[in-house]
């Protein structure tokens, strides 16, 4: 009974040491070529800009993939593809303002706020004058912003704008409705959308 135990052990633990190290050696090739192929293209490639006047309005669409590799690093593949997975329905915007004479566009001369409550607007009020229509005629809501503060070291002014709940594969259009300005409703069309990674 006792060499019948030490057999059954035995397997055990071939078996579960095989599996420990197929897991392991995860071949992780299909995904970094397709990381390859979306890097080849541009990370930041879907640029679109409009020029009102003498300020410049850029919008980019930065797939999610960026950040997940940027935070995460590239060497557990598997968890970059389990955090895109929970994510793909996210869309991270980064948008940019910036004067062609790279003026400081938060004085009062751009925006008739005092300097303080520019910052304050960018920071806390942004996100209500942005939102996207789908190709299905959804209207989604901006539900984060994140400025980028530069304290006056860069000519331009950033944030990112956070969108949840839109398909992936999903054609969209970013509306924004210039309050901070005044330079009207701004609109642009993301005409393709990324290549879709199977992971």
């Amino acid at each position: 009974m006792k060499a019948l135990n030490k057999v059954v052990f035995i397997f055990l633990f071939i078996l579960i040491s095989c599996h420990n190290k197929k897991s392991k050696d995860f071949d992780d090739t299909e995904i970094r070529e397709r990381y390859f192929n979306l890097e080849k293209i541009g990370w930041k490639s879907r640029v679109y800009t409009q020029k009102i006047e003498d300020i410049g309005f850029i919008a980019t669409e930065v797939p999610i993939q960026y950040y997940l590799l940027k935070n995460k690093g590239t060497d557990s593949l598997r968890t970059v593809d389990s955090l895109y997975e929970e994510n793909k329905r996210e869309r991270i915007v980064e948008f940019t303002f910036q004067q062609e004479d790279e003026k400081d566009l938060l004085s009062k001369n751009f925006t008739g706020m005092e300097y303080t409550d520019a910052v304050k607007y960018m920071s806390f009020g942004l996100d209500k004058d942005f939102y996207i229509v789908t190709s299905k005629n959804d209207t989604i809501s901006c539900s984060g912003v994140n400025y980028e503060r530069s304290y006056k070291i860069v000519p331009y002014q950033r944030v990112l704008l956070f969108f949840s709940g839109i398909d992936p594969n999903e054609k969209i259009q970013l509306i924004y409705n210039d309050f901070l300005f005044r330079k009207g409703t701004l609109k642009f069309k993301f005409k393709d959308t990324y290549t879709p990674l199977a992971l």
